[in-house]
């Protein structure tokens, strides 16, 4: 059980660490938004560089920095997450989801200030981000009485898909 933890969290943060390409413009592979990865065939002779799908989201310079800081904190807390189920600490996993990533973290990151700014599309992936955290929050504080991994690791994938959606959707100026 402990190799199939490991092994499952190594896969997550792996998916996680991907989320972090999304923001970059250059990208040449994009995301499904059920957590598919979906790679852009390269033509054999490129006419220029590729186009970017993804709506481009104007923010002022320090919304735009703070927003990214938030993204980085976002990856950190599912790495960190991924730690503590690792290590079966469901109660610090749980903590971790909804203080840093549930409705309760709303007022940390500035969403208020940061959604006036968004598309009502993008706000709406943001809020389902928090929305889907909270509950993880519960299935993992769950877990600490009935040690079952499983309804976790499903509740885990679709917080990470919430994010993946954003990415695949929108990127920011």
């Amino acid at each position: 059980m402990h190799k199939l933890v490991l092994g499952l969290t190594f896969a997550l943060t792996a998916g996680a660490s991907s989320l972090a390409l999304c923001a970059d413009p250059s990208e040449a592979s994009h995301h499904h938004p059920m957590g598919m990865e979906l790679t852009m065939p390269m033509p054999a002779e490129t006419a220029g560089p590729m186009k970017d799908p993804r709506r481009l989201v104007e923010y002022p310079e320090p919304m735009r920095i703070h927003t990214f800081a938030n993204m980085r904190d976002h990856l950190a807390t599912l790495a960190q997450i991924q730690e503590a189920l690792a290590h079966g600490a469901f109660d610090k996993a749980s903590n971790l989801a909804e203080q840093r990533l549930g409705m309760s973290s709303l007022q940390m990151h500035g969403a208020h200030e940061l959604a006036m700014y968004m598309p009502r599309g993008m706000q709406d992936a943001g809020t389902a981000m928090h929305h889907t955290a909270s509950p993880f929050a519960i299935v993992a504080k769950d877990a600490s009485v009935t040690a079952d991994l499983k309804p976790v690791l499903a509740a885990l994938a679709k917080l990470n898909e919430t994010c993946v959606a954003c990415h695949a959707s929108y990127t920011l100026h």
